[in-house]
């Protein structure tokens, strides 16, 4: 008599492993810059992700950040203009926070000439004075620290036009969103809105402030 013959599924399942196995190798071995296999591999100390070193080193003079996750390495300067970042304790709660006080931060851009690193070189831009607002809590405070860490590495405010008014040659926001009202949600850019924290400090990690 002969062997029992091994059972087909479990023929299709070994045969079914072993090209994903590989598949899952060449996924990992791959440069997700160049697409092509990894040649002097450099894994990014932060995210752990994998480039070429030749890729990852161009990649770097461009923007300093992971291509695949943001993940900022290096410390970011912005162009902002001079001005002034100040703090004090508002004893009132916002909407979502009604156990602690509030912090208010005030900033002040003067008037003042465009530099090289703005869009129109020598041209006057508008100032501008902003309110924003926190919740004096654990977390609140250190978005607080974070912000003034983004104002001093001048990240927080650009030259270039409005969002708002469309008008060009004044000071703006640079992309890290601020509560400017207390009440109204978020179409008010006011409170409530409990994601708040979380999403501004994705925007500053996005620019390396951590």
């Amino acid at each position: 008599c002969f062997p029992p013959k091994p059972a087909s599924g479990r023929l299709r399942r070994g045969a079914g492993s072993q090209p994903k196995a590989e598949g899952e190798e060449q996924a990992q071995e791959s440069c997700a810059i160049c697409m092509d296999k990894i040649s002097e591999k450099v894994t990014l100390p932060k995210c752990k992700h994998e480039f070429c070193k030749v890729c990852i080193d161009k990649s770097m003079q461009y923007k300093p950040a992971c291509p695949v996750c943001n993940t900022f390495y290096g410390c970011a300067k912005g162009n902002q203009p001079d001005g002034s970042m100040s703090f004090t304790t508002g004893y009132f709660s916002l909407p979502g926070y009604p156990k602690c006080n509030t912090l208010v931060i005030n900033y002040h851009i003067p008037n003042g000439i465009q530099s090289k690193d703005h869009p129109n070189p020598g041209k006057p831009y508008h100032g501008t004075n902003r309110t924003a607002y926190l919740p004096d809590n654990t977390e609140g405070r250190e978005i607080q620290g974070l912000l003034k860490k983004a104002f001093n590495q001048k990240l927080i405010f650009t030259v270039g036009q409005s969002r708002t008014s469309g008008v060009d040659d004044v000071v703006t926001w640079n992309d890290i969103h601020h509560k400017t009202q207390r009440h109204g949600g978020p179409q008010q850019f006011g409170y409530p809105d409990p994601n708040y924290l979380k999403r501004v400090r994705e925007e500053l990690k996005a620019k390396g402030i951590e």
